[in-house]
């Protein structure tokens, strides 16, 4: 071999692997992207919540916990908790918490929970939702478990994802989404109808919120529920700053006190 072989040899050697690790990069396609959001990891909002005559009935922590690896891709863990005031509690012992997988990269759902402590009575509902399938698994657990599947829309949410999805959808005044709801096992459509800003007095100050006004329609396209409504800040986070709704019980309401 000629040195001027050796030389192009020991080219083609050094510069293979590169060529090798382009064509296959290549062959995947291109690299996935994480799809922007107003929220990150460490995130803590915390509302007081008023319902029917107690003007202040307990709070609400909602945070985004982290952000891991997750049903072969990357979610941010989101736990929302939510107890009553110590007073409240001592007359009726109650807790509720929400939490979400959420996909980075597509934020949608991968599995969703409700867990619920009503005095002595304690359930626990999961949705795992298949989104290649579009199908959502759902289980729940209190004195026995049952459990059912349903076929779901592509870019389904759960409930807790649903709020924070919202945040990242860049939404202004008049305009109108409708996103599909996977609650229970049930399917259900959110339409969601802005107007504003508002100016909405919370712990943090005074915000400048978009109102969203919220209908839940059933698969009949019947209206599920009373008057219900969320503000997000219109800046950059997007915070909830304020949600009402219209329960049988009587009005129920957030307002966020501190956001870090």
């Amino acid at each position: 071999m000629t040195r001027r072989s050796v030389v192009a040899a020991l080219g083609f050697l050094a510069i293979a692997p590169l060529t090798i690790a382009a064509a296959q990069r290549a062959a995947r396609g291109p690299a996935r992207a994480e799809r922007p959001a107003p929220f990150k990891v460490g995130e803590t909002l915390t509302y007081d919540v008023s319902w029917a005559n107690f003007l202040t009935a307990g709070s609400i922590v909602s945070t985004v916990m982290e952000k891991k690896p997750s049903y072969n891709s990357t979610a941010y863990y989101i736990v929302a908790e939510g107890r009553p005031t110590p007073l409240l509690s001592k007359l009726y012992a109650l807790y509720y918490k929400l939490d979400t997988l959420l996909d980075s990269y597509t934020l949608l759902p991968q599995r969703g929970s409700i867990y619920t402590e009503e005095g002595k009575r304690h359930r626990f509902r999961t949705t795992t939702f298949d989104q290649k399938a579009h199908r959502a698994h759902f289980e729940y657990r209190a004195e026995g478990t049952a459990t059912s599947d349903v076929q779901v829309s592509p870019v389904v949410q759960d409930a807790l994802s649903a709020i924070y999805v919202l945040r990242a959808v860049p939404l202004g005044s008049g305009e109108r989404i409708t996103m599909p709801i996977c609650d229970n096992g049930v399917n259900y459509k959110l339409q969601v109808d802005t107007s504003g800003p508002e100016t909405i007095r919370t712990g943090t100050g005074s915000l400048s919120s978009l109102k969203l006004n919220l209908t839940i329609l059933d698969s009949r396209d019947q209206r599920v529920g009373r008057n219900a409504a969320v503000w997000m800040s219109d800046d950059r986070r997007r915070l909830p700053t304020k949600l009402t709704a219209e329960l049988p019980v009587g009005s129920f309401n957030l307002v966020l006190r501190e956001a870090r």
